[in-house]
């Protein structure tokens, strides 16, 4: 019986006794005095399972005043496995990178629960924190603020008052709107929503939205498969319903990366004969492929349609003008 069944036989004792003498955890669980003794010392210290030893009963039982009514409140955690929890732990700093102290109240007791199943494990949490680096290139800061509300209507399917500034026109407009979901997308955060201005949905940058406030009024809910056809089915954060397909060719060199990206998860690519990449990608507005695209300069040429190629034209042409012949 490894250490884990262990635990999971002494909190079946103590759930089906109201005292579990020593003797009988010797006997139960087959191992040594001070076994037992280390194990149980383990979970109320570790674990936080309100184990306590009963002096005049000569045994252990649980502390019902610190258990509460809810069994599973015994051992939290266990039944999570050492792999599992360094993934948890992972993914727990991964996320509170995003952008740092986001989340962080939220996290917090969660984060504490880990890193004490952790510590005394091959692999402390100070240790996976050490060797895990998420780093934010071209994240945007969000007001820790203005994100709570945003996270809570989502959530809690309320309405939302936003003033939010569009970089574009360098105006701030006032909207109400119905918040759909909030998406992490290339280290940014947006909201999906159903503005009631323009009564359709849009996608706001949350760093954008420079106030916001909860409205008592229950919000307006798309369903999945209209937010993916509006919002999910073209490239980028720059989606729409109407779609056109880019039509890409990159050099032999430059395919040896390109190959490897998802750039769309309908994307479609195939080596033509000369070693070239040709990549095929649904898209609406172009704003955002054509700044994927120009990234890679002369290793790419767009094939279709002649709207982009035509506007990647441009955008050559004004940036030759910036440093002359």
């Amino acid at each position: 019986m490894d250490r884990t069944e262990r635990f999971y036989k002494i909190d079946q004792l103590l759930k089906s006794r109201r005292m579990v003498p020593l003797s009988v955890f010797i006997t139960e669980l087959g191992v040594s005095r001070s076994t037992v003794k280390r194990d149980i010392e383990y979970l109320r210290d570790r674990l936080l399972a309100p184990i306590v030893w009963d002096r005049s009963a000569r045994g252990y039982r649980f502390d019902t005043a610190k258990r509460g009514d809810d069994a599973r409140q015994t051992l939290p955690g266990l039944w999570f496995n050492a792999s599992e929890v360094h993934a948890l732990l992972t993914m727990e700093h991964l996320l509170s990178s995003l952008q740092p102290g986001l989340l962080s109240a939220q996290i917090e007791p969660l984060r504490s629960r880990i890193h004490r199943l952790l510590d005394g494990r091959d692999h402390a949490s100070d240790e996976v924190l050490r060797r895990v680096r998420v780093l934010n290139m071209a994240s945007r800061p969000v007001a820790l603020k203005n994100f709570e509300t945003v996270a809570s209507a989502v959530l809690g399917r309320r309405r939302l008052h936003i003033d939010h500034y569009n970089r574009r026109t360098d105006a701030t407009v006032s909207r109400e709107v119905s918040p759909q979901r909030l998406v992490h997308y290339r280290d940014n955060w947006y909201l999906d929503a159903w503005c009631h201005l323009r009564d359709a949905l849009r996608s706001f940058a949350v760093d954008a939205i420079v106030a916001a406030k909860l409205v008592d009024r229950k919000a307006k809910t798309a369903a999945d498969n209209t937010l993916d056809k509006e919002l999910g089915t073209s490239y980028g954060i720059f989606a729409g319903r109407r779609t056109q397909t880019a039509v890409l060719r990159f050099s032999p060199d430059c395919s040896r990366w390109v190959s490897g990206e998802v750039w769309h998860p309908r994307q479609e690519s195939e080596f033509d004969n000369e070693g070239y990449l040709v990549l095929r990608i649904p898209y609406s507005k172009d704003t955002e492929l054509l700044m994927d695209i120009l990234r890679y300069g002369p290793d790419v040429e767009v094939i279709g349609p002649r709207s982009l190629r035509d506007k990647l034209r441009l955008r050559l042409e004004q940036t030759q003008k910036l440093y002359g012949k």
